[in-house]
């Protein structure tokens, strides 16, 4: 089943759909583009493993690693009364709760267009996951650091950031808010890039995808490649829209809608 939703689904932002979603998003976009860009150019897919946290037990108050308190008892008077100390009993202590950050492995798809001829990087597609956006995270350092290398590079670079919640990679010029964007920077054209920024209700846009001159674009339709993952995940199955949406806290014009759409659809 399709999503009830017309444009962006914040619900498939949660963590229990959306590694399975970027990796289909990746493998139809790939399909996609190799029905246009053939013979002269191959889109693989180019995995990335970086690594991610997962909490296991009872949340708790950080302790030091390591205490040992006694308590002293008072001074205990002795007949003809001198006052003799008493040395405490040794105890043994008690565990408590607590939990530990276990560290899982995360598989990343990138999507890179290659001449058949050479093997050259002519067009890198990178759809943005939560590790890349969250400050801190080594996946999030080694983004920048490969966005860099790209713009620096000969190759062309496509951004889907269909995520509200992180902090989205820095342009020099700022553009109107959205909690989505795209992000097509060709080569011969920085440090001008095209960005659509997408609100909530859009349909998602249909991008251009370069490649080498004078071969014109190949195209991502974003909201058909999106309604496919979305029919053959299931998500349908998985996601209950009679609850918030994930975090972040939407706008109330965003609420608004989501809520009104909702209901008008039958979907709450």
């Amino acid at each position: 089943m399709p999503s009830p939703l017309p444009g962006m689904d914040p619900y498939i932002e949660h963590a229990t759909v959306w590694s399975d979603l970027h990796s289909r998003m990746a493998t139809l976009i790939s399909a996609a583009l190799n029905a246009q860009v053939r013979p002269r150019y191959v889109a693989r897919l180019t995995p990335y493993v970086t690594y991610d946290h997962i909490e296991v037990g009872t949340p708790a108050a950080i302790r030091p690693d390591v205490g040992v308190w006694s308590v002293r008892p008072p001074a205990t008077p002795f007949p003809g009364g001198t006052a003799m100390a008493v040395a405490p009993s040794p105890t043994m202590p008690e565990p408590v709760e607590s939990r530990v950050l276990l560290e899982v492995p995360l598989e990343l798809l990138s999507i890179e267009i290659r001449t058949v001829a050479d093997m050259v990087l002519v067009t890198a597609i990178e759809i943005l996951s939560p590790v890349n956006k969250r400050r801190g995270h080594d996946a999030y350092h080694d983004y920048l650091r490969k966005r860099r290398d790209l713009l620096r590079s000969a190759a062309h670079l496509i951004e889907i950031d269909l995520l509200r919640a992180g902090d989205r990679p820095p342009l020099e010029a700022p553009v109107q808010p959205a909690p989505y964007y795209a992000m097509v920077s060709r080569a011969d054209r920085r440090p001008s890039v095209h960005v659509w920024p997408i609100q909530l209700w859009d349909r998602l846009p249909t991008i251009p995808v370069p490649l080498r001159e004078p071969d014109p674009d190949a195209t991502i339709d974003l909201a058909a490649i999106l309604a496919a993952a979305y029919d053959d995940g299931g998500y349908d199955l998985l996601i209950d829209y009679g609850q918030p949406p994930p975090p972040p806290e939407l706008s109330p014009a965003e609420a608004g809608w989501l809520d009104e759409h909702l209901r008008g659809c039958g979907a709450r």
